[in-house]
């Protein structure tokens, strides 16, 4: 892979930069520490900012409102973001997973009515896939659909929904052939989240936050005319969403783990130990190093997968390569955090005294979801041991 800049690239750099510079919020420094309930409003403005411009999905095809970005587009697109500290994206589920998904296998009426209002985070998508008995193993789901006249009746429950305290509509994956093979009998329903018998409970977390829910259906009617893909042939539909899903998180999460470690690198020539900066402590130093290392690794490994997929057309098991190694790497950079903070690493927000207003104290409780997240690290592990190293596969 060529990795210097085509003139093509370059120019689509500069035409970001230019905009961004322009257009990238300056306050986002007081609502990024806010509970996502308030600052929920805010994100949504700034990605209607960002559709206008045409910069809300630039991986999408130009004819359903993106640039048609090539992979390195895509990661200049998260670098400059990175660089002028700009805010997330409100509807990041629906314009990461579930647009590409609805473009990919939708009819040409679905396109037209759910595409533009998940580009303008007019409707906030949430993804139902995982249940209490069915999280690693999506194929166990039970949550049934039967057809009656023109609508499906679902019934069932679904958990760990991010973003299910917000959402408008669900990509929801059932089952309506209960006498089929586990695989076979699936189907993708496209959800609306106000309808009677939706119920959204809070799930806590240990960081204080509700970021995912569980909910229930209970007699939920669904025009048959929102079925996602073919009936009972939900299960290649919800893969596809997947892949989005491993395929792109790790360019974006390079740049906030690069930010990170700069930020922590500076803090040991404020932080003492022993009488003296943290950061002569030989110790410290190679921790840090360590994790340095490490990051500039998951850009290479990233940059390979980016290789293949443009060779190929096809992502590869990389994409769980890169989850084991950006999760694990999480939370050993967040120790790492705590090491060098000790007690103020555990000072949160709201306090004078917390760093940098409790961000590492939330860091450090949150990595702690990451190797269960997104697919846990024994099912990824399970992949790459089947389809990379030709072991049999793990039951």
């Amino acid at each position: 892979m060529d990795l210097n800049l085509s003139p093509e690239e370059k120019q689509f750099r500069d035409e970001l930069r230019v905009w961004l510079d322009a257009n990238a919020p300056a306050d986002w420094h007081e609502w990024r520490e806010k509970p996502l309930e308030e600052s929920f409003p805010y994100l949504r403005a700034w990605q209607r900012k960002l559709d206008e411009g045409r910069w809300a999905a630039v991986a999408w095809p130009k004819e359903y409102g993106g640039r048609s970005a090539t992979l390195t587009q895509q990661a200049i697109f998260w670098e400059e973001m990175a660089r002028a500290q700009a805010p997330p994206m409100a509807n990041s589920l629906g314009l990461g997973l579930i647009g590409p998904t609805i473009i990919v296998h939708g009819t040409e009426a679905q396109k037209k009515r759910f595409v533009p209002k998940i580009l303008s985070a007019e409707e906030i998508w949430c993804q139902g896939f995982s249940e209490p008995n069915a999280g690693s193993d999506l194929a166990s789901l039970q949550t049934q659909a039967r057809l009656e006249g023109d609508h499906y009746v679902v019934n069932g429950q679904k958990v760990w929904t991010s973003y299910g305290w917000v959402g408008d509509w669900c990509e929801l994956v059932v089952r309506t052939d209960s006498s089929a093979d586990k695989h076979k009998g699936l189907t993708v329903l496209l959800v609306d989240m106000k309808s009677p018998g939706v119920e959204v409970r809070p799930l806590r977390q240990m960081t204080g936050e509700s970021e995912f829910n569980e909910i229930f259906f209970r007699d939920v009617r669904v025009p048959a005319e929102n079925v996602l893909g073919p009936v009972n042939g939900g299960w290649d539909v919800a893969i596809s969403t997947l892949m989005y899903e491993r395929g792109s998180y790790g360019a974006r999460l390079h740049l906030i783990f690069k930010r990170n470690i700069d930020r922590l690198i500076q803090l040991s020539h404020v932080f003492q130990k022993a009488g003296q900066p943290a950061v002569r402590d030989p110790l410290v130093r190679q921790k840090l190093a360590q994790c340095y290392a490490e990051i500039e690794i998951m850009r290479w490994n990233q940059l390979r997968a980016f290789s293949r997929i443009s060779a190929t057309g096809v992502p590869g098991p990389e994409g769980s390569i890169q989850k084991i190694f950006w999760s694990e790497l999480n939370q050993r950079l967040q120790q790492v955090a705590q090491e060098l903070l000790g007690p103020y690493g555990q000072l949160v927000a709201g306090d004078i005294r917390a760093v940098d207003n409790g961000f590492w104290p939330y860091g450090y409780l949150r990595s702690r979801g990451n190797t269960i997240e997104a697919g846990t690290s024994e099912v990824q592990r399970n992949i790459i041991g089947h389809f990379v190293l030709g072991l049999p596969r793990s039951y």
